[in-house]
């Protein structure tokens, strides 16, 4: 049996009555959560499918299905709410997904169901008449990450190896019976399918599980901090889990005078680089902010800090069942809870070494730093090594910034996509670069910069499911006009 169904049926029998999860209007008891997954799991026995997607708003529903289908060891497949139809079409048919779970079963005609029928709550079944793909042996979650080309990229895991992780978050967050989790975070992240679903519920917490309006998330790419501390203070929140474009939300909000929910004990930030200022400024605040590090390769976190061990300008400690080994160059291997393999490639072995692409170091206790990804460092016209992350760090501090992605491969100079904040000016953003170029040297800093016709999103492939610019993407959508800032620097006719 799964460890964290195990550990549901054993709260179930210790504490009956204690809630598990809460939605808007409601809430499930373990006693309740216990046999709910038991019955619907008989009901997914009954329908047999090979593979089950599930695509819902986060909710008490979402978790059900999701539970149910660890309880049955069916293979499960989250799917974002903000994918496009061909994104869904694409993750569907490449998972041989032949039923799919979901809140929108008007929208099951565009994927040609064969039947819907309701299955439980505000979830329907919707039955494909999709072909059977070949998975890896012990397939029981496939999480998409965005691929370079665009579409999805599916990673293969077993059961164990997210559980493994769960295990490990469990003792490195301090999660215990008292903890009340407000997932921000779509559950179709798998960080927060196991940080803000998995971890909880092993510890005997309670889970809030809101819709995405009601914590502050507006579509994809969009906060509002204000929603977000409301929903905080209204569940009296104890842990939950940010990206850095949530927590520069939040450290606005307070900056601007609203009050930290007082119940925080602990918030994990990770899916993509934070800011050492911005943890700074987050602790000026008095947020209790982790930052942690991960990749769906190995299940979600690989490394995070903790109480009593939050090491400032590092990702935390190695969690205990993950072993790293830094390259010569700096490159970062991990080994423990692999995957086992990407949809449509052979099976790899699980307790093989995964190449993150990630550079960094260890310190001599065991803290992990972060120092930028291979693929990504550009080497400028003067012959230095930049990593782009760390400029639009300092960019995306300014409070007129809300994205940033820097070029400058064989340049003179660096130049920025940006996505300013509502209102700002052309004027008010020169301003904010120059303000982070302060904190630069000269070979880094941004020179240029180009207002973004749209913020980035995984809705037009520019940004990932964990908040990393897509910068292929990104550079192919704006390849004209970067390309004419530098033509016209060659003549000399920027001014």
């Amino acid at each position: 049996m799964s460890r964290v169904i195990a550990a549901i049926r054993d709260h179930a029998i210790a504490t009956p009555r204690a809630t598990a999860l809460a939605g808007l209007s409601s809430s499930i008891s373990y006693a309740a959560l216990y046999a709910l997954v038991s019955g619907l799991g008989k009901r997914l026995r009954a329908i047999a499918p090979r593979v089950v997607a599930l695509q819902a708003e986060n909710g008490p529903d979402w978790a059900l299905a999701d539970l149910a289908a660890l309880s049955t060891d069916i293979c499960c497949v989250p799917l974002p709410t903000f994918f496009s139809a061909g994104q869904c079409a694409h993750v569907l048919a490449s998972a041989g997904v032949d039923l799919l779970l979901t809140d929108r079963p008007d929208a099951a005609d565009l994927y040609g169901a064969s039947s819907v029928e309701r299955f439980h709550g505000s979830l329907h079944a919707v039955r494909l008449p999709t072909p059977e793909v070949p998975l890896p042996p012990g397939t029981r979650k496939i999480t998409f990450t965005s691929g370079t080309t665009g579409q999805p990229k599916g990673v293969c895991l077993s059961t164990a190896a997210i559980e493994a992780v769960v295990t490990s978050l469990c003792d490195a967050s301090r999660a215990d019976a008292t903890d009340r989790h407000l997932s921000l975070l779509p559950l179709s992240t798998l960080l927060e399918n196991i940080a803000g679903l998995y971890v909880p519920l092993m510890a005997g917490a309670r889970t809030h599980l809101l819709p995405g309006a009601n914590v502050g998330l507006k579509g994809s790419s969009s906060v509002d901090p204000l929603t977000m501390i409301a929903a905080l203070d209204s569940v009296e929140a104890t842990t939950s889990v940010l990206v850095p474009q949530l927590l520069h939300g939040l450290v606005g909000a307070f900056a601007a005078g609203c009050a930290r929910p007082a119940q925080l004990r602990y918030i994990a930030v990770g899916g993509a680089t934070v800011s050492p200022r911005l943890l700074r400024m987050a602790a000026d605040f008095g947020l209790p902010v982790f930052e942690g590090y991960g990749l769906s390769e190995c299940a979600s976190v690989v490394a995070v800090n903790r109480p009593g061990d939050n090491a400032a300008g590092t990702v935390g400690q190695v969690l205990p069942h993950i072993e790293v080994d830094i390259g010569h160059d700096s490159d970062i291997r991990v080994r423990g809870a692999g995957f086992l393999g990407y949809l449509g490639d052979a099976p790899r072995a699980p307790d093989a070494w995964v190449d993150t692409g990630d550079l960094g170091e260890l310190d001599e206790a065991g803290h992990l730093r972060i120092t930028g990804r291979r693929k990504n460092i550009f080497i400028t016209a003067f012959g230095r090594n930049v990593a782009p992350e760390w400029l639009e760090r300092e960019l995306t501090l300014q409070p007129e910034i809300a994205q940033a992605a820097v070029f400058g491969e064989g340049r003179q100079y660096n130049l920025a996509v940006i996505w300013p904040r509502n209102g700002v000016s052309d004027e008010a953003v020169r301003l904010a670069i120059a303000t982070a170029n302060l904190d630069l040297p000269d070979y880094a800093q941004v020179t240029a910069w180009l207002r973004a016709d749209a913020p980035f999103s995984p809705a037009n492939g520019q940004l990932t499911t964990n908040g990393r610019p897509r910068r292929e993407a990104i550079a192919s959508t704006y390849a004209g006009r970067i390309e004419s800032h530098y033509q016209e620097e060659a003549y000399g006719l920027l001014y």
